[in-house]
């Protein structure tokens, strides 16, 4: 693609100020949808480029659009912003200066590669048509950002989309490796809580009481057996006894256990069959018992679905900015949960992984997103910046 040429040398000339962005952002992580500090700096870097902006009205968010002027496409570029309640245990002189929160996923290298993004996009104005939107979006992990950026007009800003995008790095993919797949690319994620329900009395006479204990203890148990018995093995479920929580003292049988976990699906039709299964073997095992189940359902994100066509596009776009061998397709799903799911329902679109592992670590040993360790290599960053704009670009020219 003729559009694509000289655009990664171009996002290597901005490396430099992505990589400070970055790092300061990192320094400096927020949580969830209130991000005031960390939407100072997308405002500070997008100074000056004529783009039009709004921020969000109850949120943290940051909308910018880049309008050619000329008919043509309107492309969305999302960008997650906010960190994770979590302690970082690097040794980077960038690391988090806040107790217990750090920038674990990625999300510090999202927003900056997507500013810098708007800086090379606006540079290459001419070679646009219709308009650009950069989504810069608090609140991924958990939050409900991009639900929230919908329903506060990210989708009618410049008409709908008829594309969105959106890149996630991770250490867990060798460097500057692009990779993506049609249909279902991340799972749904939900919370459930079991409280089960007996009689409380004295450890010494359980015959007179009813111990919930036993009974959440065979509850999770048969809960592997639901998955492997009970759910197709090639639209697979997760669900994961987490915490369990019963009694005070060694003396006292208590009156409740609580199990709570998640529940991981790839598909709509699992995610529904697993939330009544889940439901009806822990009222039907606790009523064998005597005793009573309290299910509780928390919904998180729906599955992540990458438009098919899209995917395979966008692995051909990533091969004319970086080279053949730089996209792969996956084969399988990833079981984490992403919001950029709400946009994907939409808008046709699709998101890809980035691989940012650090020189000299084995991409299998590197420390995943989410951990405590979690490092990426900067440089990579060069490539999600160019993907970005060369997204934009190559939609325009095909338009």
């Amino acid at each position: 693609m003729d559009t694509l040429t000289g655009l990664l040398a171009d996002a290597e000339l901005l490396l430099p100020d992505a990589v400070a962005m970055r790092r300061d952002i990192h320094a400096h992580p927020e949580l969830g949808n209130d991000l005031p500090r960390t939407q100072q700096k997308v405002l500070e870097a997008l100074e000056g480029l004529g783009l039009s902006i709004t921020t969000g009205r109850t949120i943290s968010s940051v909308t910018a659009v880049l309008d050619t002027g000329k008919p043509g496409p309107t492309v969305l570029l999302r960008g997650d912003m906010d960190a994770l309640p979590m302690p970082e245990d690097t040794d980077v002189d960038f690391r988090s200066t806040i107790d217990g929160v750090m920038h674990a996923c990625g999300h510090d290298a999202h927003t900056a590669m997507l500013a810098m993004a708007a800086r090379l996009l606006t540079a290459r104005k001419d070679d646009l048509t219709g308009k650009v939107v950069f989504m810069f979006q608090p609140g991924e992990e958990g939050h409900g950002g991009a639900d929230i950026m919908i329903s506060e007009g990210i989708l009618d800003v410049a008409g709908k989309p008829d594309l969105a995008f959106a890149i996630h790095v991770t250490p867990s993919m060798p460097n500057r490796l692009i990779g993506s797949r049609g249909g279902t690319m991340m799972a749904s994620s939900d919370e459930f809580v079991i409280d089960i329900v007996g009689r409380g009395g004295h450890a010494s006479q359980p015959h007179t009481a009813l111990d919930p204990i036993p009974v959440a203890c065979e509850l999770v148990l048969a809960i592997q057996s639901l998955v492997t018995r009970k759910v197709h093995v090639f639209d697979p479920a997760v669900i994961t006894v987490a915490h369990i929580t019963a009694g005070t003292t060694s003396n006292v049988i208590p009156e409740r256990a609580q199990i709570h976990g998640t529940i991981r699906t790839v598909s709509a039709f699992t995610r529904s069959y697993v939330h009544a299964e889940l439901e009806k073997l822990a009222v039907g095992l606790a009523a064998a018992h005597g005793a009573t189940a309290e299910f509780t359902l928390e919904l998180g994100y729906p599955v992540t679905v990458n438009d098919a066509d899209v995917a395979a596009w966008s692995r051909d776009v990533a091969a004319g900015v970086l080279g053949d061998g730089f996209a792969i397709e996956m084969p399988t799903p990833v079981m984490g949960a992403e919001d950029f799911s709400y946009v994907l329902e939409k808008v046709p679109g699709a998101m890809v992984f980035l691989g940012v592992c650090p020189d000299g670590v084995n991409f299998f040993e590197a420390a995943p997103n989410h951990s405590n360790r979690m490092m990426i290599n900067e440089s990579g960053m060069a490539a999600g910046i160019a993907l970005y704009a060369g997204v934009a670009l190559a939609k325009s020219a095909a338009s």
